[in-house]
């Protein structure tokens, strides 16, 4: 039995993906798995893609991955990675639910990627289950505003840290 109250619970390795379309803008899409789901646009739980790396991968095949499984399309680029890794612990709610019970949160390296394709490229049932049922692209400056729940502090890093790509590339 796992103790949810263990400093010891390690971190999961994990990826992020900032997808900036050509215009600046960014990806969004919204969690199948959260309360809002299915509603109207304004509800629900935001995010970039983002998920596990697999052991032995490199982070940057990892969010190649990752973009792949979650929105149905391989029509990126890497542009940049984050210098750091960024970490968070899970609310202590979802200590011992959430990642499998076995992580206290995650340890995150995050990546800015150019979107090269179209939005008929983006196919949100790649993968069943769908990790998400809508997706927007929404101007940068705006994404900490979106409900991105308790992620808000990693999002309002990365505005500032990826603001450069947040301009049109057309």
């Amino acid at each position: 039995m796992i103790d949810v109250n263990s400093p010891s619970l390690p971190y999961r390795p994990n990826v992020g993906a900032m997808i900036f379309h050509t215009d600046g803008r960014v990806f969004i899409a919204r969690r199948t798995d959260m309360p809002g789901a299915g509603g109207p646009l304004s509800e629900g739980t935001w995010q970039c893609p983002q998920g596990g790396i697999d052991a032995g991968e490199a982070p940057e095949i990892a969010v190649l991955r990752e973009v792949a499984e979650e929105i149905g399309t391989d029509k990126v680029r890497i542009l940049a990675e984050h210098p750091e890794w960024i970490t968070y612990d899970l609310p202590q709610h979802l200590i011992g639910r959430a990642l499998g019970g076995k992580y206290q949160g995650q340890t995150q390296k995050w990546f800015a990627l150019a979107f090269e394709g179209t939005d008929t490229d983006i196919h949100l049932d790649a993968q069943t289950p769908a990790e998400f049922d809508a997706w927007q692209w929404i101007d940068l400056a705006t994404l900490s505003q979106q409900n991105v729940g308790f992620k808000k502090p990693i999002y309002e890093r990365l505005v500032q840290d990826f603001a450069q790509f947040a301009k049109s590339r057309a």
